[in-house]
């Protein structure tokens, strides 16, 4: 049995302790956000966080998830953080055939989890490890700008300098 905590939930797997992440978050706990791209960890597509770092599910077994507190694309997204991401991407049109977007949205978290003024060198280096084969990333960039203004806007209880000057 292995124990974890999975978005804000305690939860146990009996399986093998050897089984992909990847396989058990999708298969036995219906997490179907996180995507198998290639299986060697290089796609990003399967990012989830594993006590708030950025982590490819694909490479890790289930056995070394024990204690941890993990976080998909489904338990991002139902915070108001991760609605800042989906509004983001979405009004800057950066979602195309849609299949790197939730691994794009994780690492979009991790970085705005701890920077939210990047900069596009930032954020460059915050999704190099997630590959998009449609939009050529310009969009995606713009989407995660966004979105750190959002994030922006939220923690300082709704007000940015951008919103005040359009009110």
């Amino acid at each position: 049995m292995t124990r974890f905590t999975l978005n804000g939930k305690p939860v146990t797997t009996s399986a093998h302790p050897m089984a992909r992440l990847l396989d058990v978050l999708r298969d036995e706990f219906r997490m179907t956000g996180v995507k198998e791209g290639c299986g060697e960890g290089e796609c990003g597509a399967c990012s989830i966080l594993r006590d708030g770092k950025l982590v490819n599910s694909c490479i890790l077994s289930v056995g070394m998830m024990e204690g941890a507190h993990l976080e998909t694309p489904e338990g991002i997204s139902a915070t108001p953080g991760g609605k800042a991401i989906n509004d983001g991407y979405a009004e800057a049109g950066a979602v195309q055939c849609g299949f790197c977007m939730t691994g794009m949205a994780v690492a979009t978290e991790a970085l705005l989890r701890e920077n939210l003024n990047p900069t596009e060198h930032e954020i460059r280096t915050a999704i190099s490890g997630n590959l998009c084969r449609c939009t050529g990333y310009a969009l995606i960039i713009d989407g995660i700008e966004r979105a750190a203004e959002k994030r922006r806007e939220i923690a300082a209880g709704g007000k940015t300098e951008r919103s005040e000057r359009t009110a």
